[in-house]
């Protein structure tokens, strides 16, 4: 195990990820009874899965009805997923938060280098409402490794937010905006800005929240209300440890620890590989930070990947609840 924490962080080609991620399936397809169950029901022969791309994903729907470990120690906290009412959220069992807080702050050093030196804004309103947000732990420590006494949270406090990016435009301080899609839009629609060296970072969540806005919509009216042309997206979730970014152009990049394919919608455990020529499909996620609960999750999103890694999201999947091999989870 102590040598799998290691070396997950220490991935620097493909093929080095390649036989770390079959050594994380062999002890999770061990340790782990949900997946275990779950591989089971498919018939897999464990023994003959020989690439990353024939490790069966498990739906996402079972970190709502199962506790997803691969651990046997208890559960240093709980993360859960937004879920609008009625729904059940996800539990996200996390026995060793050191890797969590490995993984968000080396993907934050390789797309944007040290927190330190920089202010770091959180307009997260929902996810503050509420406990258990993976997306509130992650933005809070790295509040405190920024070190500046600006950095903070904000909820609805729009004029103090309003101020505060105004004095350090002023400043020309490096600084970070990481919000929620709505709370955005709601700050830009009563305040506008023009501080071109702002880096404002949309966490999605638009739910229930209006009018679903195309990413391209959004960052536009970001880019206006900001007055800032660097607007990026984090992807994340409740049952991921680990977050790819779009910096440019709304492709995403994931860190080298992490991995996306695409799954054909009508035949899961078919993945497209011919890039160039590919139609959009189900998102795989392989992410080797969730070592102590399952790697090889099969989304409800849609969207792309291309040649060199990157990704696109285009939205939710149509019936996700229906689609795909979830359909065999109704007799568990």
């Amino acid at each position: 195990m102590e040598i799998l924490k290691k070396a997950i962080f220490e991935i620097d080609s493909a093929g080095r990820f390649d036989e770390i991620c079959m050594d994380v399936f062999a002890f999770q397809a061990k340790n782990n009874p949900a997946y275990r169950e779950y591989l089971s029901l498919l018939g897999t022969d464990i023994s003959a899965v020989g690439s990353p791309d024939l490790i069966p994903a498990l739906p996402i729907r079972f970190f709502k009805s199962r506790r997803v470990v691969s651990s046997a120690g208890p559960e240093e906290i709980v993360f859960t997923s937004s879920a609008t009412t009625g729904m059940i959220p996800s539990r996200h069992y996390v026995t060793d938060t050191a890797l969590y807080e490995r993984s968000f702050t080396g993907g934050f050093r390789l797309f944007y280098g040290d927190p330190a030196g920089y202010v770091i804004l959180a307009l997260l309103p929902s996810y503050l409402e509420r406990k258990g947000s993976s997306l509130v732990y992650m933005a809070e420590k790295l509040i405190q490794m920024s070190g500046e006494p600006e950095s903070g949270f904000y909820l609805y406090n729009y004029p103090d937010l309003y101020a505060l990016l105004e004095k350090l435009k002023s400043e020309g301080r490096k600084t970070i905006l990481l919000g929620v899609s709505f709370a955005l839009l709601d700050f830009v629609a009563s305040f506008k800005t023009d501080f071109p060296g702002l880096t404002v970072i949309e966490t999605g969540g638009m739910k229930g929240r209006g009018r679903e806005l195309s990413r391209e919509e959004l960052h536009n009216k970001l880019a206006a209300g900001f007055g800032t042309a660097h607007i990026h997206s984090e992807y994340g979730m409740a049952e991921l440890l680990s977050q790819a970014y779009s910096v440019k152009g709304g492709l995403f990049r994931t860190p080298p620890w992490m991995r996306v394919l695409v799954r054909n919608l009508y035949n899961p455990f078919e993945y497209y590989t011919n890039y160039d020529i590919s139609p959009s499909g189900g998102i795989n996620v392989i992410d080797l930070a969730n070592l102590n609960s399952c790697s090889f999750i099969e989304t409800e999103d849609r969207g792309r990947v291309y040649s060199d890694g990157s990704f696109t999201i285009e939205g939710r999947i149509q019936d996700s609840e229906l689609r795909g091999c979830n359909l065999l989870l109704e007799p568990l």
